[in-house]
């Protein structure tokens, strides 16, 4: 039987994958303090990247080792450190003025972000029972508010293939509480049970019923597969990603299927084949799993009626609670392999669900990234063990056991070329798990009424190009860069966008500002009511660079009866010297400047912002709307206000809107943090509860 697993949104940037898979400290001087290696995303199958932690007899951890310190073994071969460098990163928190009780969401996204943490959630829907949805609910709710920073990100994933429920990979911790929220157990009722009803249902005197025979083997079978294929595919995924630390959460009661039993358990042996299919695309990809047994410190959890079992069968034959506990016991051991042999650890038997989580991120926070090409090039698909060790007595290293390596051919390098690599190096970064940072990007997104269903989506997107390698033609400073966008939405469906050249052809002079101010490109996309990640990559054609960013996106539903109102479009008077190619011009009219991503601005500049109120009411009499901007200091008081009075004969323009412009000069405000609330409010039948969206700005 052939099993389809959608695995989540990821999905849509893993086609190809998810559709076969349908199928004591040393004594010395402290090293300096080093920066956190970049996050690359490229794929070479002779190359090893192993991550140790170290500590000491105390259980803290060491963080000031060189590279001399280390050995790496590969099946008790020495092998050359290659590459080196100590990971200890920060838990970096939202910044948020004094007055407010809670950051303000960010309304830019940026390839920098991916300087932290990343963590895949993988909620085990199918071997979750539903009485322990709140549960899992609750701790991971705690983990996400309390040990999520801003730096990090993580996708949620749904063993059922629930796509609709999951969350690709974001920094937004918003995102990522609604796809836990949504979460729901499905696990089906313990084997022994349905071998308990069995037996009541037998007839002795039938020799076709003595067979105990449990009614859902096939479907628990099935569970098993999905949801050994779904880790399985999730960590070849995340295999082309360097230079991190890469875990996933495995969220779990464990296999309900008994492997070891193939007389009575036909799928038994492929079963007990997929889950090390599993634990080798984990360890080949460096992923480590961390498995949390959401039952905690319980006992059997299904309740069992004391006339339950037949008269006729005695406690040798047949004890449902022997059987269930072997079934404990056996769920139990499938987290403890997955997560041992690839270097993590199961959280079982334990309700200190905080600590364990913290166990993780303290993991996941300081350790050492060593890489090498192994000595053994064979591409022979067989384990090889790694052995790390340190010279210094009394320190302790945990790692993943070891890897298997790809088998059959390698792919051929002439094939591969022949591709435009132009192309090509866009889909890498477009298509990338996470954000890719060849090329720094930074996107802001607001979403207009646009023609009936769609609205109108205004990309602002700029990059830096302090590192472009400008090639001299004629006496001028040559380059083009290509830049590319799609949109996934809740189901997984990908939506391509247009594509822009920007050709540049320039004196040193003009070449050097560029250096210092970027490129920015204005574009619009036209999208249906949704949820949507907005993936953005450029690539230049110069020099072998490319970059990408995603952008977490709600598109309301403008053509909806009610108040409502549009994304915020951000400008400033300093922004217009930055070069920018306009591909549409819906807001040229009414912003001194095109939309940026920037969001600290000097004081001698000049704020514009621009925003759409709505309303789907075409028998209202006439009546008033306010819209509103506020400008609060990082200590609360106002500094500088707008409101105005309009009147709903102003939906008879071309946009069905009340369209709102406001400019404002930041010569006297003080330095820091502050917040823009823009909000309106319509007067039909009486005042309204405002609505509105506020932005976030840092004046230097």
């Amino acid at each position: 039987m052939q099993i389809r697993i959608p695995v989540a949104l990821l999905l849509a940037v893993l086609s190809a994958a998810i559709t076969a898979a349908q199928q004591a400290p040393p004594p010395g001087e402290p090293p300096p303090a080093q920066e956190p290696p970049p996050v690359t995303f490229r794929v070479e199958v002779n190359y090893v990247e192993v991550d140790a932690v170290v500590t000491d007899a105390q259980g803290r951890v060491v963080t000031d080792l060189t590279q001399a310190d280390f050995e790496v073994l590969e099946d008790n071969r020495p092998q050359k450190v290659s590459a080196f460098s100590l990971v200890n990163l920060p838990i970096e928190r939202a910044v948020r003025p004094l007055f407010l009780g809670a950051p303000i969401e960010a309304d830019v996204q940026a390839n920098t972000v991916v300087e932290g943490r990343i963590y895949i959630i993988v909620l085990d829907d199918l071997h979750t029972s539903f009485t322990n949805t709140p549960r899992v609910r609750r701790f991971l709710r705690d983990f996400l508010e309390q040990n999520f920073g801003t730096n990090d990100l993580a996708a949620v994933v749904y063993t059922s293939g629930r796509g609709v429920a999951g969350q690709e990979f974001t920094n937004n911790r918003r995102l990522l509480l609604e796809a836990v929220d949504r979460f729901s157990g499905r696990r089906l009722r313990s084997e022994a049970l349905e071998l308990n009803d069995s037996l009541g249902r037998r007839d002795p005197s039938d020799e076709r019923t003595l067979k105990l025979l449990d009614p859902l083997e096939m479907e628990r079978a099935y569970n098993a597969r999905s949801t050994l294929t779904a880790i399985r595919d999730l960590a070849a995924f995340l295999e082309p990603v360097r230079g991190r630390r890469k875990s996933m959460l495995l969220i779990s009661e464990g296999i309900s299927y008994n492997i070891y039993d193939p007389f009575n358990n036909s799928s038994a042996g492929l079963i007990l084949e997929q889950a090390g299919d599993a634990v080798a695309a984990a360890t080949r990809a460096n992923v480590a799993i961390y498995a949390v047994d959401p039952r905690g410190l319980s006992g059997l959890e299904e309740s069992i009626e004391a006339g339950g079992t037949p008269s006729d069968v005695t406690p040798s034959q047949f004890s449902v609670t022997g059987s269930l506990l072997d079934s404990l016991r056996l769920s139990q051991q499938s987290l403890q392999v997955l997560a041992n042999e690839t270097g993590g650890f199961a959280a079982i038997n334990r309700n200190d669900f905080a600590g364990a989580f913290e166990r993780v991120v303290r993991e996941n926070s300081a350790y050492y990234m060593l890489g090498y090409y192994p000595t053994n090039e064979r591409r022979d698909g067989r384990f090889r063990r790694i052995e790390v060790r340190v010279k210094w007595p009394g320190l302790q290293v945990r790692l993943r056991r070891g890897y298997v390596p790809p088998g059959g051919r390698a792919p051929n390098p002439r094939v591969a070329a022949a591709a435009n690599p132009l192309d090509a190096a866009i889909g890498t970064a477009m298509n990338s798990p996470i954000p890719t940072t060849g090329i720094p990007l930074s996107v802001s997104a607001a979403a207009y009424k646009g023609a009936a269903p769609n609205a109108s989506v205004a990309l602002a997107i700029e990059m830096r190009a302090d590192a472009f390698k400008f090639a001299e033609k004629n006496g001028m400073l040559t380059d083009r860069v290509h830049v590319a966008f799609s949109s996934v939405d809740a189901k997984g469906t990908i939506r391509p966008g247009p594509k822009h050249v920007l050709t540049m052809e320039m004196s040193a002079a003009t070449a050097q500002v560029a250096r210092e101010r970027g490129f920015r490109v204005v574009s619009e996309a036209s999208l249906p009511p949704g949820r949507y990640q907005l993936r953005i990559a450029a690539a230049e054609e110069n020099a072998s660079r490319s970059g990408s960013t995603f952008y977490d996106l709600e598109v309301p539903d403008f053509q909806k009866a009610g108040f409502s109102m549009s994304g915020i479009a951000l400008t400033s008077a300093g922004a217009s010297a930055t070069p920018t190619v306009r591909a549409v011009e819906v807001l040229k009219d009414v912003l001194p400047g095109p939309p940026v991503t920037v969001r600290e601005f000097a004081r001698n500049d000049q704020i514009g912002l621009f925003a759409e109120f709505y309303e789907n009411a075409p028998n209202a009499p006439p009546h008033g709307v306010e819209p509103e901007t506020t400008v609060r200091a990082e200590d609360g008081r106002v500094v500088f206000q707008n409101r105005e009075q309009r009147s709903s004969t102003d939906l008879q323009g071309k946009s069905g809107g009340y369209g709102y412009s406001v400019r404002f000069p930041l010569t006297e405000f003080a330095p820091g943090l502050h917040v823009i609330p823009v909000q309106g409010r319509t007067l039909a039948g009486g005042a309204d509860a405002p609505i509105g969206r506020d932005v976030l700005i840092r004046v230097r």
